[in-house]
């Protein structure tokens, strides 16, 4: 069955079945994640039955049904909230050995908050070695659960055959991130937004979704809500003033809907309540990480002799100047060609400094830099008055970082990479500031854990980069797109309707 819609013809039959099949896998992957859930805590009952629900020696007061039914649901409860948290029942979403890892760390920070709850019940120390042989029988499992699970999802869902619709230039680095998942997605074709609406709109009935990146407000609106009329996914890549618009507060003052965009930062409130979660858990991490701390500027320092710490100029809020605090890391002449941003297999970083670096050790003698109050555990990362200058040429922008305190750990390093460009990186922290709460400092700091071990997170830029900045060539030469003037053209004759 076919209906005609502005003289295109949409085969109904085949959109249905792209909505079966859709609702069908959201009840696959919720059915994956309940199996997998159910085998952990039936494991974990079977050890409460067998080795402390009837052991007068480990807990002191036996419990009846209903507490023993109230630990196992509490044990539930976190280890269900921890692999949420760190995304372990996104098998299509992740790569298979990303979920793995979602899932291992999510069981270990649930078996240790296990582990200190049965201590609590017990009044005691309990031997360790029934949970560790736990977790293990657990990690077996989840190494079976998420292999079978990916192997169903690329048999029943393969990737996407999606449209890109592009406007101001080709997004050769945005194709080359899709392209980096094509177990998820492919580009099956492409086209430039000068082409016409009505050729647009034919060529997105044709594959599975459309991205729209690098057009224009007008079109961009228009196939959107194109896309919604004909329940087809759209895939946007935001500019930054939709992201403000993320953040805005309806209000419904009168009968047409107003959204508000206060601008003005953290409240009162939100400042006081994040100061004091930066003074504890500043101090907490000191004392915990005071032995590494030892031993790294003892290694620093017996290696070539030279300081143990690292000072350096860089921006926090408002544009204000502190020196940051690290462990040195590169040689004592790093820098006597200016300030440079680490590169791949950068020959300036000492033995010593590749260790702290791939697990971010480096950064720990920040926490007295948020102790004092230059710096927030969760915020932008702090960047170099003169590489921020090179940034402010091409992308004015930057600057929307400075609306908030720097941090050591945030939004932009938890979703992002060490080389993620300027303009990206802005878009992340710019979505951290128009959605703060307490609560997502929490997520962030918890996260933070995930990427510790994650090599793409600390890779440097490519050799031939003195920044992480990739200039768009039409700014640097003033020569157009081959499709610029045509694109200019078919927006001021829509622009005109």
């Amino acid at each position: 069955m076919t209906t005609s819609h502005g003289g295109m013809e949409i085969d109904m039959e085949e959109t249905r079945h792209v909505r079966k099949r859709d609702i069908y896998k959201r009840i696959i992957t919720f059915s994956e994640g309940v199996l997998l859930l159910a085998a952990e805590v039936l494991l974990f009952a079977r050890m409460w039955y067998t080795e402390y629900a009837d052991n007068t020696q480990a807990i002191q007061i036996p419990f009846w049904n209903k507490g023993n039914w109230a630990v196992i649901g509490m044990y539930a409860i976190i280890i269900y909230l921890f692999t949420k948290l760190y995304g372990g029942y996104k098998v299509g979403f992740l790569r298979v050995m990303d979920v793995l890892f979602s899932q291992i760390l999510s069981l270990v920070c649930a078996n240790i908050v296990g582990y200190v709850e049965l201590c609590i019940i017990a009044r005691n120390y309990l031997p360790a070695l029934n949970m560790i042989e736990l977790t293990f029988l657990e990690i077996i499992v989840i190494f079976i659960w998420v292999f079978v699970c990916r192997m169903m999802y690329r048999k029943f869902y393969p990737p996407r055959h999606l449209l890109l619709v592009y406007g101001y230039k080709t997004p050769t680095e945005f194709i080359d991130k899709i392209n980096a998942r094509k177990d998820k997605y492919i580009i099956a074709d492409r086209i430039h937004v000068s082409e016409g609406e009505k050729a647009l709109k034919e060529k997105i009935l044709q594959y599975d979704g459309v991205i729209l990146c690098e057009t224009k407000a007008y079109i961009r609106n228009e196939l959107v809500k194109y896309c919604f009329e004909h329940s087809i996914r759209s895939y946007v890549v935001p500019k930054l003033s939709d992201i403000i618009i993320l953040g805005a507060e309806p209000i419904h003052l009168f009968d047409t809907p107003l959204l508000l965009s206060r601008n003005q930062g953290l409240t009162g409130e939100d400042m006081i309540f994040k100061r004091l979660m930066d003074i504890i858990v500043s101090l907490i991490m000191i004392i915990i990480f005071s032995p590494f701390m030892i031993l790294i500027a003892l290694a620093i320092k017996l290696y070539d002799r030279g300081p143990v710490f690292y000072k350096q100029d860089r921006l926090t809020l408002n544009g204000r100047v502190f020196k940051i605090m690290k462990f040195r890391s590169m040689r004592m002449d790093s820098e006597e060609h200016g300030a440079q941003l680490a590169r791949k297999h950068d020959d300036r970083i000492t033995p010593v400094g590749r260790v702290i670096r791939a697990t971010h050790l480096d950064e720990l003698p920040q926490l007295f830099n948020i102790l004092k109050g230059d710096m927030s555990v969760v915020g932008p990362r702090p960047e170099r008055p003169e590489i921020a200058a090179q940034y402010r040429e091409t992308f004015p922008e930057f600057d929307y970082r400075l609306k908030m305190k720097a941090g050591l750990t945030g939004y932009a390093q938890v979703y992002g990479k060490y080389n993620t460009t300027p303009r990206d990186k802005v878009k992340l922290d710019l979505t951290y500031y128009e959605q703060y709460s307490l609560w997502l400092d929490l997520k962030l700091i918890l996260l933070t854990f995930k990427i510790l071990f994650q090599k793409e997170n600390t890779e440097g830029i490519d050799a031939n980069q003195t920044t992480a900045i990739r200039e768009d060539k039409t700014k640097k030469t003033g020569i157009k797109h081959p499709h610029d003037e045509a694109e200019d053209a078919f927006y001021s004759v829509e622009e005109k309707k």
